[in-house]
């Protein structure tokens, strides 16, 4: 079965304003940089349905569906913009928010359905992974968050086991609350740690409650982290977890804001990572899920120089395309390259003449081997 691709230019209009860091013209890019280069095509992109209120009830309660639908129209108040924190520099409320954010979540629901149908056994829609949103109130840019949606979708729908796996920099809270008290769904974050950075949650000691007890696996790791230390500690803990958790099927959320350039975070990850990550979850896949795996987007605010390329591993991974080296076509570099208003990058992989090595390496390194040592 061949990988598919959910997209359509309606999941560009997930837009707070025009000087919001969140900016989904990247998914425009990466969908251009693959079909660019040859590794996308018409056949293998499927067009996202809408998500209904029922959908979005698996996870938001109705009183905050209806606010979020009456924001988009201009019909709240101040007061309760607040409650429901659409009124936030992070979070504020936009022109037919609730139409645009259920697109979203149907385009996330739409890859679910494509592996859970058997359609497909691997399915990627990059408008999706925005894992802070909760129950009844927008946070950290996420007004509706469909990964959790996704994963009571498959629970529910379905009656499958859940491997949650967030490498987004930020910590993914607005899942981990969701499920902290079940054990169908584990969540496994690994990010950095929220000593300096929103949200401030995921430490290793939360491990969830009552019958999800051992169901949420946290690795905050520190500022500076590089590619060897995350990925000795990504691997060595992610196959433990599943040999112990034995799940159905695999949702991955795929924030790229833990690279060096992105502005927000303090991680210091390379295309290395980004090409080895989505590889080994697809290998974890194959070898537990019968295959399943489902993907989805998430941070990654450096649109020119980060976002497309290192989104573009993971089309290429599901694929099993070994990453590509050298020039990125010249259809794509002709097509933007005068957009952009930074250094553009003409290359697959990162150049590092601006990567800066860190003193902490070998602290950094040992507090990873001790986390380890007690996982």
């Amino acid at each position: 079965m061949k990988p598919l691709y959910v997209y359509n230019d309606e999941l560009l209009k997930y837009r707070f304003n025009d000087t919001h860091p969140f900016n989904q013209m990247r998914l425009k890019l990466t969908t251009d940089l693959l079909t660019d280069a040859g590794f996308l095509n018409d056949e293998d992109i499927i067009k996202p349905r809408i998500a209904t209120d029922e959908e979005l009830s698996l996870v938001h309660s109705p009183d905050y569906i209806e606010a979020v639908r009456a924001a988009g129209q201009d019909k709240l108040s101040a007061e309760e913009l607040a409650k429901y924190g659409l009124d936030s520099e992070d979070t504020p409320s936009f022109k037919n928010m609730h139409e645009k954010c259920a697109a979203l979540v149907g385009a996330t629901l739409t890859a679910v359905d494509l592996v859970m149908s058997g359609e497909t056994d691997k399915a990627l829609s990059l408008a999706g992974g925005l894992h802070h949103g909760f129950s009844g109130k927008a946070s950290g840019f996420c007004v509706y968050n469909d990964t959790a949606i996704a994963c009571e979708y498959i629970a529910q729908k379905y009656g499958k086991k859940v491997l949650y796996i967030d490498t987004d920099a930020h910590h993914g809270d607005g899942v981990q609350w969701t499920f902290y008290n079940r054990n169908d769904i584990l969540t496994y974050s690994i990010h950095e740690t929220g000593r300096y950075l929103f949200p401030g949650t995921g430490s290793a000691t939360e491990r969830g409650i009552e019958e999800g007890f051992g169901y949420t696996v946290n690795l905050p790791i520190d500022a500076f982290t590089e590619d060897e230390s995350f990925l000795e500690v990504f691997k060595t803990s992610l196959e433990g977890v599943i040999q112990s958790f034995e799940p159905d099927v695999i949702l991955s959320q795929n924030g790229v804001d833990a690279h060096f350039r992105d502005p927000m975070t303090h991680l210091s990850l390379t295309s290395k990572s980004y090409e080895e990550i989505p590889r080994f979850v697809r290998e974890m896949a194959d070898k537990y899920t019968a295959g399943k795996w489902i993907a989805v987007g998430g941070g990654g605010y450096n649109i020119w120089q980060v976002v497309p390329r290192m989104w573009s591993q993971i089309w290429l991974a599901m694929k099993q395309i070994d990453a590509p080296s050298g020039y990125l076509p010249e259809e794509f570099i002709d097509k933007y390259k005068e957009q952009c208003k930074v250094d553009f990058p003409v290359l697959w992989e990162d150049t590092l003449e601006d990567f800066t090595e860190i003193p902490r390496r070998v602290e950094i390194s040992e507090k990873i081997k001790v986390r380890l040592s007690v996982l």
